[in-house]
């Protein structure tokens, strides 16, 4: 899977070697592929077809560079690198020729994607093709209910006083539950595509989105939930108990469940890993859910006419900015002015054979000099970048630095929460807002990235949890929120299912995933590996597993709160 087979003919008479680099690795050092002697003689090697790779074809005697090439290699393709002696004296000539047409990977993607929107048209179809069929008198006569019947049950209702309409956003589960989906999607391998795993290091890819909006959920949930208790009278002693239950739980439950398993043999203290995904957001949380408990304001603000009025949500809340801003520039510090052992201060690169070979143990920079200092080796071992960059230092994605920059992410989902209170029932100036922030947001990380993935002020990096990859995820996190609110709360175009189901039992479903993930039937040994066909039907079958367990939950009512 995501291999092609390349054959080097060597038709000169002096040795050559073959090296390569893969265009995602910034500025990375060569590395030696294949040695092919002289007369006529060839070698083989396997090469990844993941991203565009440069050849470079070195004499062997003098080591003077022969030629150069930029080539994209495909799936299960069979390829010759020629080098031969060109008409002109001197000179040499590379060029490559397709032995073996390659597979597209493409194919199985695009095979589940139309699969997939069919089956969505159908469940949306449905209804209507139901009450189409009950408007004939032949299916009214049989099955349909009587248009009386229906009438009368609706009077009755009304009579008795139905259920008021629960204030719940539909939107916010949706876009939980979304989020939980495409995680469970690529927690199962994402059926073995790059782009479904986490980025080398700098960039984006799918896996590297779903953690920051479950941070902004977070922020917005809290803001809705402490509001409503405060409002009920729940005083700030019971709040701070109830967050400090739930971050305990939330810890607990990181570091003992999804830190070990027994596949991993007997249990050492050397390499048991103390920060992980649930301990970044039990600590979010807690101190989102501070800030809000212990707020100045517990209500709508008055109605006066102010200066202010149309940045209320902002003004209002000056203390809780002061921090963030605080918070933002104690992060900026410790990154780009913290002096550290061996590296250039304020280093923000993998390391390994990147930046020309320069700082190979420098991984993470001041990120991972603080993790170590405080936590010793008790982290990640296999940071993203260790295939590609060759890296041999432990660097962990949710380490303490990174953490400072969860919070920040969370106070923009605080941010929407506040403009869906205090503009409640003012459609337009809620999407206003959130439109707003999503410009102001990404115009920021534009800035910072120079619109880049690796030459920018500061790099989006999900491993950093960098400025820029928190404004650029606040971004999208604003549009997604604001587009689904419009689409369900306030049109009812949809109702958010299937993904509303796993929204509404987030816990249960990321620990059960993450539990069971290696157990039948949600995963099994593949026996053809050289495709994508089967990987990624595993992994539509286990998070269509997934989905379906929490609907059955959600229609047996039963919700894991913590």
């Amino acid at each position: 899977m995501d291999q092609a087979l390349l054959t080097v003919h060597n038709q000169l008479p002096e040795g050559i070697t073959v090296l390569f680099v893969s265009d995602y690795c910034y500025k990375c050092l060569y590395q030696e592929l294949v040695t092919v002697g002289a007369g006529q003689q060839n070698g083989s090697v396997v090469l990844s077809t993941h991203f565009a790779l440069t050849l470079k074809v070195r004499h062997d005697a003098t080591n003077h560079t022969l030629c150069r090439r930029v080539d994209t290699f495909e799936e299960a393709g069979h390829y010759s690198l020629w080098v031969r002696q060109a008409d002109t004296e001197g000179e040499v000539t590379c060029f490559l020729e397709v032995d073996k047409r390659p597979n597209n990977s493409n194919l199985p993607l695009l095979t589940a994607a139309l699969l997939l929107a069919s089956i969505s048209l159908l469940w949306t179809a449905a209804p209507y093709i139901y009450r189409w069929k009950c408007t004939s008198k032949i299916i009214n006569l049989i099955s349909c209910r009587r248009p009386d019947l229906s009438a009368e049950n609706e009077e009755v209702a009304i009579e008795a006083g139905s259920q008021p309409k629960s204030s719940r956003l539909k939107s916010l589960d949706t876009f939980r539950g979304f989020s939980l989906t495409i995680m469970v999607f690529v927690n199962y391998g994402g059926g073995g595509y790059w782009f479904f795993q986490h980025a080398p290091w700098n960039g984006l890819t799918v896996a590297d989105l779903v953690m920051p909006w479950f941070v902004f959920i977070i922020g917005t949930s809290v803001v809705l939930a402490f509001s409503s208790m405060r409002r009920r009278g729940v005083g700030r002693v019971q709040l701070v108990r109830k967050l400090s239950w739930r971050t305990l739980v939330l810890i607990l439950i990181g570091f003992c469940f999804m830190n070990y398993s027994p596949k991993d043999g007997a249990l050492s203290w050397s390499w048991l890993r103390i920060p992980g995904v649930l301990q970044r957001l039990g600590f979010t949380y807690f101190v989102l859910a501070l800030m809000q408990t212990f707020s100045a304001r517990t209500d709508v603000p008055l109605k006066q006419h102010h200066w202010w009025n149309p940045v209320q949500d902002v003004v209002l809340f000056w203390p809780e900015w002061l921090f963030i801003i605080a918070l933002e520039t104690l992060w900026l510090c410790l990154t780009f002015l913290l002096p550290v052992p061996g590296c250039p201060t304020g280093y923000l690169g993998a390391g390994g054979i990147g930046d020309e070979g320069l700082y190979p143990n420098c991984t993470g920079g001041a990120a991972a000099y603080i993790d170590k200092w405080l936590l010793g080796h008790n982290i990640y071992h296999w940071p993203t970048c260790k295939a590609l960059y060759h890296t041999t230092q432990p660097f962990d994605p949710e380490g303490v630095l990174g953490t400072i920059n969860s919070v920040v992410m969370g106070f923009m989902g605080m941010q929407a929460g506040k403009i869906l209170l205090f503009y409640r029932g003012k459609t337009r100036s809620i999407l206003v807002r959130f439109l707003v922030w999503a410009v102001l947001l990404g115009a920021c990380a534009a800035s910072l990235s120079k619109c880049t993935r690796d030459e920018g002020f500061i790099p989006v990096n999900k491993n950093l949890w960098s400025l820029s990859y928190v404004t650029c995820m606040g971004f999208m996190s604003f549009l997604l929120l604001g587009l689904m609110y419009f689409i369900i709360d306030i049109k009812g175009w949809w109702g958010g299912q299937p993904f509303i189901y796993p929204g509404m039992n987030s816990i249960l479903v990321y620990v059960g995933h993450s539990l069971l993930g290696f157990y039948f039937p949600f995963s099994w040994e593949m026996r053809y590996t050289d495709s994508h066909w089967e990987g990624l039907f595993r992994s539509l079958w286990a998070t269509g597993l997934w989905l379906l367990v929490a609907y059955f939950l959600y229609r047996k009512k039963f919700f894991l709160k913590i």
